[in-house]
């Protein structure tokens, strides 16, 4: 292990080395467990810092191991832990609870990521199934550190987990650059009639799709809101797509924003077109005899065409994943919900 002690992963890989593997051992010996600090939280994602260190934050980890196991385990951590360890408490309340209780979260790898996808990533997944996933979803499982896994079992779900499936991941983008091609000439129409303001709220709107598909793109899952902007300049080569962003987002009049946000599309294409995917440029064309810009349907057609998957091929070209669908986080964060909208 070589994690920083100062922050939350550090933190959590002290955590199982020094108290609570060796008390397992000692009631256990031989048990495989498999432990990391996974779930939510910033300290996840490796971005705490002090103002995210002021709740929910402190001694937490992740520990899984056989279901039949699961409540013997927590209950032996519940009677067992010493009440510190290096100076922070092991019991204490989270936002909202009463009860101070131990964050030694127990359970076995297969109902931990359950409990975020709403169906078991350890049987087939279907095209539904990955349609249903919201990216901070796969990242409670994925993008946490993994102390030891002993049975290979939560690697296999995180590797299962780890990226779309090519076709799905195609068909995404797609329904991206469709969605862009809707919103994007009403910035510049809103503008024309002195609605400023609408046009700046379609730019963040077409700015929000931009960001995802970046993300997907790359291969990556997109976090939530408070994250997707500083991971987004983490992803290789996004700093030309980053900067015509923010230069979008800040432009004073609807026909600035609008030419910078055609920069950010072409700088997305390049990205596409780095990652293997199909990009015919110039990214951007007039919009019939109007004086905006919208994408290249050629863009979407070419994705479209390398589909191969036959139930990827039949989904209608405007069903994307749950967060092309919706913004609701209610929504976004309720699995059984994400799956009823992804089957529709």
């Amino acid at each position: 292990m070589h994690e920083d002690p100062s922050d939350g992963r550090g933190l959590a890989a002290r955590y199982f080395a020094e108290v609570v593997r060796p008390l397992i051992a000692t009631r256990w010996p031989g048990l495989p467990v498999a432990a990391g600090r996974l779930g939510a939280g910033s300290d996840v994602l490796g971005l705490d810092d002090a103002t995210s260190r002021d709740h929910d934050w402190g001694l937490r980890l992740s520990l899984f191991v056989d279901e039949a196991m699961v409540d013997d385990v927590d209950r032996a951590l519940a009677s067992d832990l010493p009440d510190a360890a290096f100076g922070l408490p092991t019991r204490f309340p989270f936002t909202g609870e009463g009860a101070a209780r131990h964050h030694v979260d127990v359970a076995s790898p297969r109902a931990f990521a359950m409990a975020r996808l709403g169906f078991d990533p350890a049987e087939p997944m279907s095209v539904v199934h990955w349609l249903s996933v919201s990216g901070q979803a796969v990242l409670e499982i994925v993008a946490g550190p993994v102390f030891t896994d002993e049975t290979g079992e939560l690697t296999r779900i995180r590797t299962t987990l780890g990226r779309y499936p090519d076709d799905v991941r195609r068909h995404v983008i797609a329904v991206g650059w469709q969605q862009i091609a809707e919103e994007l000439p009403l910035l510049g129409r809103a503008a024309q009639v002195g609605d400023d303001l609408g046009s700046r709220i379609i730019a963040g709107r077409v700015a929000g799709t931009v960001v995802h598909l970046a993300f997907v793109i790359a291969r990556a899952w997109m976090p939530y809101a408070k994250w997707s902007g500083t991971l987004l300049r983490r992803l290789p080569g996004t700093g030309p797509l980053v900067g015509a962003l923010d230069a979008a987002l800040r432009a004073s009049d609807g026909t600035s924003r609008q030419e910078l946000l055609c920069d950010a599309l072409e700088a997305l294409l390049d990205l596409q077109r780095a990652s293997g995917l199909p990009a015919p440029a110039p990214a951007t064309e007039a919009f019939w005899d109007r004086p905006f810009r919208h994408p290249r349907a050629e863009i979407v057609e070419s994705l479209r065409a390398e589909i191969l998957d036959a139930g990827v091929r039949a989904l209608p070209p405007t069903r994307g994943c749950i967060e092309q669908r919706s913004s609701d986080v209610a929504l976004l964060t309720d699995p059984t919900a994400r799956r009823a909208i992804a089957a529709v």
